[in-house]
């Protein structure tokens, strides 16, 4: 990152500074982190720390959130009052809560986390103090006996919402709505990934106080608090604790708060908006609101992983199956309704009324990725490329200071999608998915490579320069690609010393003729091309086998690997059970979607149509949205769907009207 000169709470700087040097010093340690292999999980990724991305598509996008959206995001969090609250329920400063969420501290912990994943990238001593500057922060708003809800500590009786309900001013007293336990759930998470990233304690140890409180309130032993909570992600957190630390009362209650989900003996149920409708082993559809459902279904996988329950693993594949069948947008989109931020019925996939935020699209990607380190399986980084390509990174503005919270298919100038806006906005009264992209984009280079005992799983394409043990093999790996603009990827192997293991290419779906796994969406016309590969100048004839190209040898210095995905622009139509998309088309090039924007086509938009037959070209704009392929033919031009809406408020869509001849 290049430089810090926000006003974080100047008054208290740097009093905040001299406490967090005193706790920090001397409290390095060694991680005692679970390897996946040992929680449970057959393949586990590469950790970000290993992977130095060098990528001219992802980089650039990487960089702008570590040296200006981080810095934004901490600066908008000092304006409405973020790190206040807590020095306010630290009686450090006096006054009334600030915000309108119950769950604003989350806002502070994500950034922590993005940042962390930062330094888990590259050292930055700037930033490592900047970090522990704002956990100081934090500690100040912690409970003595580990409790953080900083709204609840400042004034029990009257919450920033008027939607959370006051009964007797108790703790826990409104868990459907009062968002502590989903507090709880991001502070674990991302004093995880600070431990992970600094090996400091500082953040850790506060997350282990608030976890151990959960641990002693909650439960069926007398004087405990029976109950759920209301927003799902305290589960994913305490499994993540519980990898690092081996507490087995954190995974205890992880189960304890997923095994009691749809059960009426525990608590008065919450009913399908929160996926407290039925116990969590016997719902086979995807309902209510989208990311409270993803996060839930990312430690339902956990659970499947370290348990080895059965109906765990049956119930994540039922609704993995339910949604990319039957309810998920081409752009990887989830949740289709405004109200509720929900999952609409099977087949309801509205295009100016999308919901798709940004969150969803997040969740989605961190219960994908557990789907396939539990099996391996190349479908689940189909559905992942897909959604960070482009329903995800749609989220962000090309200047990294503007963002989609829902993420339509279609705009008509008129219709405020995005709470209030037909554009991006600077930020949000509930502002979890700018801070939430913050905590996710940087540690996408996690995601390229994953590996099992004596395999190497290749998954996503994007240059970079690798190294890690691969079982006893001490391995250096490279890529070289103008992916996604093109499909050529030149890899290089490089071991220690030669050695046999396996590696696994994936050809991505689209690659081989499939939109999405399953039947929602098809080509029009299947393309001939087939992908190839070659090792060493020698082309192989082998085939995919689910999803990857597999080769086991001996590998040596110096092995080369040749990857060819053939491009062409495709046509996409979808199930006829989804009305909105009846004799339409979208486009898209390799693993892009394509939209048509206004400011393109002045003088037809309302008239564009795809005819049979229709013929397109490709065509580099270097100059165009930050560098893009557009697809062009005689009646119209389109851009990346992820770009649109950065040159102000206008027409937009992705499916098209499509004409036989």
């Amino acid at each position: 990152m290049k430089k810090y000169t926000f006003p974080i709470l100047t008054i208290f700087l740097s009093l905040v500074i001299l406490i967090s040097c005193k706790e920090t010093k001397n409290n390095v340690v060694q991680s005692n982190k679970t390897s996946a292999l040992k929680a449970g999980y057959e393949i586990e990724p590469v950790n970000i720390q290993n992977v130095k991305l060098t990528d001219s598509f992802w980089l650039p996008i990487i960089k702008r959130v570590q040296e200006i959206t981080i810095a934004y995001g901490i600066q908008k969090c000092n304006e409405e009052g973020r790190f206040e609250n807590f020095l306010i329920a630290g009686k450090q400063k006096t006054g009334t809560v600030r915000g309108e969420m119950p769950f604003d501290d989350t806002d502070v912990y994500k950034i922590i986390e993005g940042a962390s994943n930062t330094l888990i990238s590259a050292p930055n001593p700037k930033l490592d103090r900047v970090l522990d500057s704002l956990i100081a922060i934090v500690k100040i708003g912690q409970e003595k006996d580990g409790y953080l809800t900083t709204w609840r500590t400042i004034n029990p009786a009257k919450p920033p919402a008027p939607w959370v309900p006051v009964i007797e001013g108790k703790r826990w007293e409104s868990l459907q709505i009062s968002h502590e336990c989903y507090n709880s759930g991001h502070l674990i998470e991302a004093a995880v990934v600070h431990y992970e990233a600094t090996g400091k304690r500082n953040f850790l140890d506060i997350a282990i106080k608030n976890a151990d409180l959960l641990v002693k309130t909650f439960g069926d032993k007398p004087g405990q608090v029976k109950g759920v909570p209301g927003h799902q992600i305290v589960e994913t957190g305490l499994i993540k604790l519980y990898q690092i630390t081996g507490k087995e009362d954190y995974l205890k209650l992880a189960k304890y708060f997923l095994d009691n989900r749809g059960n009426p003996n525990n608590h008065k149920l919450y009913g399908e908006y929160a996926q407290d409708h039925i116990p969590v082993v016997q719902q086979n559809e995807v309902v209510g609101h989208a990311v409270r459902a993803v996060y839930m279904y990312a430690g339902m996988t956990d659970i499947a992983a370290m348990t080895k329950d059965k109906g765990y693993t049956d119930a994540v594949n039922n609704l993995w199956s339910n949604m990319v069948n039957k309810k998920m947008y081409i752009t990887g989109g989830i949740g289709s309704r405004h109200d509720g931020e929900a999952f609409g019925a099977n087949y309801e996939l509205p295009n100016l009324t999308a919901y798709n935020e940004t969150c969803a699209a997040i969740g989605d990607v961190y219960w994908n990725h557990r789907l396939h380190n539990l099996t391996g399986k190349s479908q689940y980084f189909d559905v992942i490329e897909r959604t960070m390509y482009n329903g995800l990174i749609s989220g962000v503005s090309l200047d990294g200071k503007e963002f989609f919270y829902p993420n339509a298919l279609e705009s008509d100038g008129v219709f405020k999608s995005n709470r209030g806006s037909c554009t991006r906005q600077a930020w949000f009264d509930c502002s979890c998915c700018p801070t939430n992209l913050i905590r996710f984009i940087p540690s996408i280079p996690g995601l390229i490579y994953s590996k099992s005992k004596d395999a190497l799983y290749v998954n996503l394409y994007a240059s970079n320069n690798a190294a890690f043990t691969l079982g006893k093999t001490d391995l250096q790996i490279s890529q070289q690609t103008g992916y996604p603009w093109n499909g050529k990827v030149n890899i290089s192997v490089n071991p220690k010393k030669e050695s046999r293991f396996t590696i696994k290419l994936r050809v991505p779906g689209w690659a081989r003729n499939e939109v999405l796994p399953g039947d929602l969406y098809s080509y029009k016309k299947a393309s001939s091309q087939k992908a190839t590969i070659n090792i060493n100048g020698e082309t192989l004839t082998i085939q995919p086998e689910d999803g990857y190209f597999t080769i086991t040898r001996n590998w040596k210095k110096g092995d080369k690997i040749n990857l060819n995905f053939p491009m062409e622009v495709q046509e996409v139509e979808t199930n006829a059970k989804v009305e909105t998309n009846k004799n339409k088309v979208s486009l898209e090039y390799g693993p892009i979607v394509y939209a048509v924007e206004e400011i393109d086509n002045k003088t037809n938009f309302d008239k564009i149509d795809v005819t049979a037959g229709d013929t397109f070209k490709v065509k580099k704009e270097p100059n165009l949205l930050q560098g893009v392929n557009v697809i062009e033919n005689s009646k119209f031009k389109a851009i990346p769907y992820y770009s649109w809406s950065n040159r102000g408020v206008g027409k937009m869509k992705v499916w098209l009207d499509y004409k036989e001849k």
